[in-house]
């Protein structure tokens, strides 16, 4: 059985990346041996991380013009993203309690300033430690959110290649230039309780103003969250600052993708666009050399692995795509989120093998992802669903 849905080979893209990120995670506690001797060569995570960004940006910014609506964009984003999220920090924190899993260590910040940070999906860029490793990656797909937002408000939304690029670039230059920058500065700078209480207040101006029926509140809410969002990812990732911007390029890279598609731009600017970014992102990777948490060959092979499979999927974007990759894709999100919780469950009362075992890898899959069925059919869909409605009452007439 196949998939005929028009968006069905961004679902099987997103289903594989979830499985690959998964394999990342699980092989610590499974398949240690193996993961060693893989991990120098190609950089799972890496992987699945930046399929999931190819797929984000071709696909957020289109949901955006679709609706032509700021406010109804950030409804929909709310309601997509925030249910399964707060359910499964809830249980992550009740398994905690209940002393069958362990948290993250929150250092010296007040459980307050994580919860605060956490709220704004920043925290990762705000000098907090995620409560699930996983959740770092919200926090770029946030920020992404509040820069097309911006880029929408000043009506630039359409220069999407341009954005790649200087993006893309920057970050060669940064790290041609030595420019290297300790983990979250700002914080460092600043303090992470204040930086958070700014940032946090920052952000929900931002969001609220672009919503605004005034056109200049609109523009003010959203530059000021293209340049929160910007600032953050400049000078207080945690990431050197040249992946950082490599992430950003790579999700407007989707973006100009989906324009060529949609006649909104040509093929060869968007194919220009993937050579400058593609060229940059190695040589970037390749200059900055190896280091104890970085092997650039992993991570180099896994990035270019991951644009050869966007452009597959696009290329198979006409073909029918099994149901198998198409309903992976749709509960993809749960799976993401559903599997860091279930392993800290493992880790903590059965404990890691010491040799490698498939079938115990297997078996992992086989129940996470009927698990990740169940919160996607009572807790995503229902979101989704209460998302569209109020979205619906609030469309300006």
């Amino acid at each position: 059985m196949a998939g005929s849905s028009r968006l069905g080979w961004l679902d099987a893209l997103r289903g594989i990346a979830a499985l690959v990120v998964v394999f990342d995670h699980s092989s610590y506690t499974f398949m240690a041996d193996f993961r060693r001797e893989l991990m120098p060569q190609f950089n799972t995570s890496r992987y699945g991380i930046m399929v999931f960004f190819l797929v984000s940006g071709y696909i957020i910014p289109a949901s955006l013009e679709r609706r032509g609506c700021v406010r109804t964009f950030w409804i929909g984003r709310i309601f997509r993203v925030y249910p399964l999220w707060a359910a499964v920090l809830t249980v992550l924190l009740a398994v905690n309690l209940l002393g069958i899993a362990e948290m993250r260590d929150l250092g010296q910040q007040s459980a307050a300033a994580v919860a605060v940070a956490h709220a704004t999906m920043l925290q990762e860029l705000l000098g907090t430690p995620n409560l699930l490793l996983i959740l770092w990656t919200l926090s770029y797909e946030m920020s992404f959110y509040l820069l097309v937002v911006a880029l929408f408000t000043v009506r630039l939304h359409q220069k999407s290649a341009a954005a790649a690029l200087i993006l893309a670039v920057l970050a060669a230059v940064s790290v041609t230039a030595g420019v290297a920058l300790p983990a979250s500065s700002l914080s460092g700078l600043a303090g992470s309780n204040p930086l958070i209480a700014v940032a946090s207040i920052a952000m929900g101006v931002a969001i609220c103003c672009a919503s605004a029926r005034s056109p200049a509140l609109r523009v003010f809410g959203g530059v000021l969250g293209g340049v929160l969002a910007l600032a953050l990812i400049a000078f207080n990732g945690t990431v050197p600052l040249w992946e950082g911007l490599v992430i950003l390029a790579v999700m407007f890279l989707g973006t100009a993708v989906y324009r060529a598609e949609n006649g909104q731009c040509t093929w060869r600017l968007a194919a220009d666009t993937a050579v400058v970014v593609i060229v940059c992102a190695v040589g970037s990777a390749y200059w900055y050399g190896d280091d104890d948490h970085f092997t650039r060959r992993g991570w180099i092979v896994a990035f270019l692995l991951a644009v050869l499979t966007f452009a597959a999927g696009l290329l198979s974007r006409r073909r029918r795509i099994p149901r198998i990759l198409t309903g992976l894709g749709t509960i993809s999100y749960s799976v993401y989120l559903m599997h860091p919780v279930l392993l800290a469950v493992i880790d903590s009362t059965i404990g890691r093998r010491r040799q490698d075992n498939l079938a115990l890898e297997a078996a992992f899959y086989t129940v996470l992802l009927p698990l990740s069925m169940l919160t996607y059919r009572y807790i995503e869909t229902p979101g989704q669903a209460l998302g569209r409605r109020l979205a619906r009452s609030m469309q300006p007439p």
